[in-house]
């Protein structure tokens, strides 16, 4: 430490000047949650964060948490990170940007079989096994699991949890997998999961759209998604709104590389 000191000393003596390191945007993130975000930085959020980074002059550091439960409490609301870079537009616990993206949920089958066109009151869903993502608790329950449960269709639904088992990779593209082993017949996924494991399935399989967007006036298929900022923070949210907006086109060639079902 005094030899560190020294140099600074010496070098400031003979003229030279030391660089001091840049800031720092501290960016929360699930460390093993594909196609949004990793550890090893390859997801679309990794990117994205990485762009807002550059933009900023600063340079990214990351506080990882699983996107369970009390995640926004022990990350932003800690104060232990400066921006969540996909959350759903509105969130009250936290301020959003303007979207980035719209998305919408999907349904997943197997290319080589006629079931397209399928819309959630179609009639063939009550003959067929059905994957939903499922969180746990039936009242926090994702849009598809309410759908199917309000129709009464509960013994031909298997549900894979959001989260998945964190000893292996990619956890929540286990219902992706699903329909391309058949172990399900169709898949209600949330589009950006769905479109980027689909490209990486062995066979081949058909995305759509779940129709109707707004199911029993309660349930929305469709989203608005947008980066979350500590709400004390608002000058970071204008800042970052500003570049969201400039960045525009480059951001949606990236989220159409990772094949992120752009909605209307």
């Amino acid at each position: 430490m005094r030899r560190c000191a020294l140099l600074v000393t010496a070098l400031a003596l003979a003229g030279c000047s030391v660089r001091a390191a840049p800031p720092v945007l501290t960016v929360c993130a699930d460390p093993n949650n594909l196609p949004f975000s990793n550890r090893a930085g390859e997801g679309f959020e990794n990117r994205l964060a990485a762009m807002i980074a550059h933009d900023l002059g600063r340079q990214v550091r990351y506080v990882w948490w699983a996107q369970r439960r009390g995640y926004v409490r022990n990350t932003l609301g800690e104060k232990k990170c400066d921006i969540w870079p996909g959350v759903a537009s509105g969130v009250e616990m936290v301020a959003t940007t303007r979207p980035y993206y719209r998305s919408t949920y999907v349904f997943v089958t197997r290319a080589d079989r006629p079931l397209d066109r399928l819309t959630l009151d179609d009639p063939r869903l009550r003959k067929l096994r059905v994957g939903v993502q499922m969180v746990g608790d039936d009242a926090m329950n994702t849009p598809p699991a309410h759908a199917m449960a309000a129709r009464g269709m509960t013994d031909n639904v298997r549900g894979f949890m959001l989260y998945g088992d964190y000893a292996h990779p990619d956890p929540p593209a286990e219902i992706v997998r699903a329909v391309g082993d058949r172990r399900v017949d169709v898949a209600i996924v949330w589009g950006p999961l769905a479109g980027y494991f689909a490209r990486k399935s062995p066979v081949p399989l058909r995305l759509e759209p779940v129709t109707p967007w707004l199911d029993d006036a309660r349930w929305p298929m469709v989203y608005d998604i947008s980066m979350g900022v500590r709400k004390d923070d608002p000058g970071l949210k204008q800042q970052v709104e500003t570049i969201l907006a400039r960045r525009r086109s480059a951001i949606a060639q990236l989220l159409d590389r990772y094949g992120v079902p752009a909605a209307g």
